[in-house]
């Protein structure tokens, strides 16, 4: 997959395994809109495409992650009565529901949040795998606060993620919450310094990255897939399924003669 390719809301490269999406509509701070939506959609899919991709990292351009929806084109939107024009298939729907679809079938991929996290910009990290903010980053479920709902599967994810106490606090309130309250309600999985940022978020991708590719997707897909299952013969089924594949891959005979052999393994050939 190519850096950048076309885009004029987002910007992706490749850090050597490592797949970087950067949010980029700094003027607007990096508010969303359906371009935008489209186009992160098509790197997430692309990159999961790419074999020499092992992981990927989303972050934001200037000071903010992403402040939530454009709100410019939503005067028009109700003055027309919800007439929208079709600039992209995504137009015709509502809530933003192929983004945690594409984010949960796609690689791993690490949520650096730079700044404000506001409405999507909150929701859209809940569906990746990991949630690392700076210490400058100020988080709100803010939906309630303009008239509308949670969105982007996040009434499925936030509970999941933060408990359901916490979840209604959030998104009954709409306040906004500082990246130690956000670390606290186990919004994020760790606060760092905000210079750090974007080593850290680089550093854990990288190391998932390293990992052998087919077992890191795989069990990526299995959690995901299993987190809500309550029928635990299905589970260990699906897990013993999944061990003989791995098996029958390079990577686990390198593994097993690595180990052998007493040194590194080396995966991802």
């Amino acid at each position: 997959m190519p850096d950048s390719p076309n885009y004029e809301t987002i910007l992706y490269e490749r850090r050597g395994r490592v797949g970087l999406i950067t949010l980029n509509r700094p003027e607007k701070l990096n508010a969303w809109n359906p371009r935008m939506e489209g186009e992160f959609i098509d790197a997430v899919n692309g990159a999961s495409t790419d074999r020499e991709v092992g992981a990927l990292v989303v972050t934001g351009a200037g000071r903010a992650f992403c402040a939530g929806g454009d709100i410019s084109g939503w005067s028009d939107e109700i003055s027309s009565r919800g007439e929208r024009r079709p600039t992209t298939p995504l137009l015709n729907r509502e809530g933003s529901p192929e983004v945690p679809i594409a984010l949960r079938r796609g690689k791993p991929i690490i949520a650096a949040i730079n700044g404000p996290a506001i409405g999507i910009g909150l929701t859209m990290p809940l569906a990746c795998d990991i949630r690392i903010a700076s210490d400058k980053a100020t988080f709100s479920a803010r939906f309630v606060k303009v008239g509308l709902t949670p969105e982007c599967g996040s009434t499925r994810y936030l509970p999941a993620v933060v408990g359901l106490g916490n979840a209604l606090f959030l998104a009954l309130t709409g306040r906004i919450v500082d990246a130690n309250e956000a670390g606290e309600r186990g919004l994020v999985d760790r606060v760092v310094p905000h210079e750090k940022l974007m080593e850290e978020a680089m550093a854990l991708a990288e190391e998932i990255a390293a990992n052998p590719g087919d077992a890191v997707w795989a069990a990526k897909r299995m959690l995901h897939e299993n987190a809500a299952e309550d029928d635990l013969r299905r589970v260990v089924t699906q897990e013993g399924f999944a061990i003989r594949e791995m098996r029958r891959t390079p990577d686990h005979a390198e593994a097993v003669q690595a180990f052998m052999e007493k040194r590194e393994p080396h995966f991802n050939d």
